[in-house]
């Protein structure tokens, strides 16, 4: 069976800064906030109907162990009969989440599946390695899950071990990114986001986080200008380019969207926003990780049946603005098609969260614009990408 896969609905908490406004509240209560409130807004929908909850989770360390989709799921108030499963592909969880989903959906196991991902990473724990033997003279380190690397296994070769933003300098030498470029996207990402937010684009997706006095994502800068931008002094090398200007920071936060089939509809009680018309995944160097959305959307685009002429929305994540502005030059398209209501750089990154975001993000959109296909694209440490063509519903009828 191959059934059409629809976007339903789309829901998201405010991003809060690393220590910011979000950072007293538990993941796992992020997590159920975003899947009560899609359950809760779909006018037909019995909550002991919702065949499974799919969410990302990049770290899993603390608070977010033990299955945090099943945890949202009881927390949420959902019967304990709605199974739920956690997965992680690092930056591209949740959006990991909406695939896996989606094809449950296509090969007719589920008719109405919660997708999803969430992520704390003010909240991400320190972990403490076990010893080898016991009784170990000396001190031990406690080691910070929040980002990157750690624990690293010996054997892996120590280029692929180097930080994202080592990664990054290496990928915009190899793609001649200037640092002119990067801050003039990081600039756009963050008067984008604040026009959106004025304009009420993100009224509707955005649901607050009950007891925190947080209305709008909390790293969007809109009074940065390239002067303030070109003085932050390099992050990863003295003479790099890449800054905490034109990088995403460290966020906290949830996403999720509603995915069923075409019968779901009367069960939901909502009008479809888009189809899921082609999924891709690829792989290379982990150095070069975020090239990886180049290939992931292209194999996305063939399975869908059409080309990057026949797009006119781009959502790319945007873990740094040198990987963002050399995937847009390699897929040789128009940057104003590209987060045209802010990015990851000023929305802010909290990595199980951003797949579904971009993804929810991209099916309202399509669906202001009635541009009729949509690609959402994101990068993943260690050398992945993945990416999801949208079809817009009205397109389809």
């Amino acid at each position: 069976m191959n059934s059409d896969v629809w976007v339903y609905d789309a829901v998201r908490t405010p991003f809060g800064r690393y220590g910011g406004a979000l950072a007293g509240s538990r993941p796992d209560d992020l997590a159920a906030l975003v899947v009560r409130t899609l359950v809760g807004r779909a006018p037909g929908l019995d909550p002991a109907r919702v065949d499974e909850i799919v969410l990302g989770n990049a770290n899993g360390a603390g608070e977010d162990n033990r299955n945090v989709a099943r945890m949202a799921g009881l927390l949420a108030g959902l019967p304990v009969s709605v199974p739920a499963t956690t997965v992680n592909r690092l930056c591209g969880s949740s959006l990991d989440a909406a695939i896996v989903a989606s094809r449950q959906i296509a090969l007719g196991e589920a008719g109405v599946v919660v997708a999803g991902g969430v992520e704390s990473m003010s909240r991400a724990p320190w972990v403490l390695p076990k010893p080898e033997k016991a009784f170990p003279v000396g001190d031990a380190a406690l080691v910070s899950t929040t980002l990157g690397w750690r624990l690293v296994n010996p054997a892996m070769p120590a280029q692929w071990t180097v930080s994202l933003g080592e990664a990054t300098e290496q990928l915009r030498e190899r793609e001649q990114v200037s640092r002119e470029e990067q801050d003039a996207f990081a600039l756009r990402s963050h008067r984008a986001a604040a026009a959106a937010w004025d304009g009420g684009f993100y009224d509707d997706q955005v649901v607050p986080v009950p007891g925190v006095a947080l209305a709008r994502d909390e790293s969007i800068r809109a009074d940065t200008t390239l002067e303030k931008l070109a003085a932050l002094k390099p992050a990863f090398r003295p003479d790099g380019m890449v800054t905490a200007g034109n990088a995403s920071p460290l966020n906290d936060g949830a996403s999720a969207v509603l995915l069923g089939s075409t019968a779901a509809e009367s069960r939901l009680g909502l009008a479809p926003l888009a189809r899921i018309a082609g999924r891709g995944a690829a792989a290379n160097d982990p150095r070069f990780f975020g090239f990886a959305p180049v290939e992931a959307a292209n194999v996305a685009l063939k399975r869908a049946g059409i080309g990057w002429g026949d797009v006119g929305a781009v959502e790319l994540n945007e873990a740094f603005a040198a990987q963002s502005v050399a995937c847009i030059k390699a897929w040789d398209i128009d940057p104003a098609i590209v987060n045209t209501h802010g990015g990851a750089i000023a929305i802010g990154h909290p990595l199980g969260a951003s797949g579904t975001r971009i993804l929810g993000t991209l099916a309202r959109r399509l669906a202001l614009t009635r541009q009729r296909w949509g690609v959402a694209a994101i990068c993943i440490g260690v050398g992945q990408g993945l990416a999801v063509v949208l079809e817009n519903a009205r397109s389809t009828s």
